[in-house]
């Protein structure tokens, strides 16, 4: 299969990745018509529980890699930490359309952050430090709040310490040690968190979605609103800057940048080379969901025209919230409950999702909490 190949139903496609991305993903291409193949080292994972076929084997074992590879037609990834060696192999034998590009740059803080700034797009101040030492020059050179990161790994808040004062360098050199490669930014005052989520064809053609506003609890996304309550500049500064970056990545599939906005002004945080969380809505919300619009690219398929049908929001159940939401169920007659199928409950683990769409969401909301009670 060459990059500008057709995959049409019943081709097989292969999935790296088995948590809940990748069970929706396989269920939009399920729903299409095609076969899914999933590896992932995880009995029973998510992924497994609606594909065709489970590779049981680690996401960096070459003999699992091509064993995939072999019965898959086309092959796409539910998260950005994909082996690059494994990546690059499957790229070669032209079937991965996505490129192993992209994951390159997203699981690597530095490259990610550096990209942007060499597209002079907006981007708060950084710093990369690989030691203690270098952690304690930059530190007392800048302008505190500060956030100190790894520069790989770490998601909904893990591998991040915010630095208030210079009290908190002593951590921060410990931090910096520990990690070796890490990224210091300037702490941004921002008004919202907001995500632009788009799929790019194989052939260029871009679609955006509505830009989603976003509220985090404990690091961990909360809740999803849909359409954001943005300005129009703040609109066309964003979906301006996710269209710079598709092109110069040359992406294929669906992509999400995550962003801040201060007044009328954005700055780009992290990016995600997949569908999203906070992307979640548009299954119910939209004509056409980020699922599957990711299969219709990278199957070579075009795109469907985005429309958004009902105003949304989108609730995240963790591990402490599912005993609440089924005992919410029976009693309500509104509300996508979606639940991924994990095996083991934890708390801040997303077990689920919950979408509420149309014009009384508030009063929805407020049902939906009362009958957890």
């Amino acid at each position: 299969m060459q990059r500008n190949s057709v995959i049409l139903p019943t081709k097989t496609i292969g999935i790296i990745g088995g948590g809940q991305l990748g069970r929706m993903m396989a269920m939009a291409a399920k729903a299409m018509g095609y076969h899914v193949a999933v590896l992932d080292p995880t009995p029973n994972c998510p992924t497994a529980q609606v594909a065709d076929k489970h590779i049981t084997a680690d996401y960096d074992d070459m003999k699992a890699i091509e064993e995939l590879t072999n019965i898959s037609d086309v092959i796409t990834y539910e998260f950005e930490n994909v082996d690059l060696e494994a990546a690059s192999y499957i790229e070669e034998l032209g079937k991965l359309p996505q490129g192993a590009y992209a994951l390159e740059v997203t699981q690597n803080r530095e490259k990610e952050k550096q990209l942007m700034r060499d597209l002079d797009l907006p981007v708060p101040a950084f710093h990369i430090v690989r030691n203690r030492v270098t952690c304690q020059e930059v530190l007392e050179s800048i302008n505190f709040p500060v956030v100190i990161k790894t520069c790989r790994g770490g998601y909904d808040g893990k591998g991040q310490l915010k630095l208030e004062s210079t009290s908190d360098i002593p951590v921060a050199m410990e931090f910096a040690d520990k990690n070796n490669h890490c990224i210091i930014e300037s702490w941004v005052s921002f008004d919202k968190e907001i995500s632009v989520i788009f799929t790019r064809a194989i052939n260029g053609q871009i679609e955006f979605f509505p830009i989603a506003e976003n509220v985090h609890k404990d690091h961990i996304l909360f809740q999803t609103k849909v359409p954001a309550a943005v300005s129009d500049i703040v609109q066309m500064k964003a979906y301006e800057a996710a269209k710079t970056i598709a092109e110069h990545m040359n992406i294929v599939g669906t992509f999400a940048i995550e962003m801040f906005v201060k007044q009328d002004e954005i700055y780009l945080n992290e990016m995600a080379p997949r569908p999203h969380n906070s992307g979640h809505y548009t299954m119910e919300a939209c004509n056409i969901s980020q699922f599957a619009q990711h299969i219709r690219a990278i199957c070579g398929l075009s795109l469907m025209p985005v429309e958004q049908l009902q105003p949304a929001t989108m609730v995240n159940i963790l591990g402490e919230d599912v005993e609440a939401v089924l005992t919410a169920m029976p009693k309500i007659n509104h509300g996508f409950v979606h639940l991924y199928g994990k095996d083991t409950v934890k708390a801040k683990r997303k077990m689920g999702h919950i979408t509420f769409i149309g014009k009384a969401i508030e009063e929805q909301l407020e049902k939906f909490e009362e009958a957890k009670q």
